[in-house]
């Protein structure tokens, strides 16, 4: 069984160990989220106790994809809070569990992602991804539009440098 669900601050705080497994093997299989490997599990456990203060501030939105009671899967919204960008929110972090994809949760979760932020305000949301990856791929499929690229953004895990496609979507 397969479902989503926002999390509030005292969620994270209890879920970080278990979306810490998410992240690193994320950063494991070779993904670009702003991770080097290898990626201690007490780093990526503290990483995401950190988001919870951003979610109590009402700032940051996180969502899970559970399959059998276990995370298989995240992704965040961060809302703008100047004043003249509260239309607007970032997707970060979408991430599935290798052993969970090819199961549509990563679509299931970016169409959390859009509606959650629409029915906060947003009418317009960004994000970066790794030129060619299996993400890049996945916000094509959904009706993001490239915005640009930009050579050498950010390291892999392995700390090589690669270009990140930037996108956007009206919602």
């Amino acid at each position: 069984m397969t479902g989503v669900e926002e999390l509030l601050s005292a969620d994270v705080l209890a879920c970080a160990d278990e979306l810490a497994d998410v992240l690193r093997d994320a950063v494991e299989g070779g993904a670009s989220v702003g991770f080097l490997a290898p990626l201690p599990h007490a780093q990526a456990a503290a990483w995401w106790k950190s988001r919870a203060a951003g979610v109590a501030n009402g700032v940051l939105v996180v969502w899970v994809a559970r399959v059998d009671g276990r995370i298989a899967g995240t992704v965040q919204v961060a809302l703008t809070t100047t004043p003249n960008g509260t239309h607007r929110a970032e997707v970060l972090k979408l991430l599935v569990h290798r052993d969970f994809r090819g199961r549509g949760l990563g679509r299931e979760l970016l169409a959390t992602a859009e509606k959650g932020a629409a029915a906060r305000g947003a009418s317009l949301l960004v994000l970066d991804t790794q030129t060619g990856s299996a993400a890049e791929r996945l916000y094509r499929a959904a009706g993001w539009t490239e915005a640009g690229v930009i050579p050498d953004y950010a390291a892999d895990p392995g700390g090589v440098l690669r270009p990140t496609t930037l996108f956007y979507k009206r919602v």
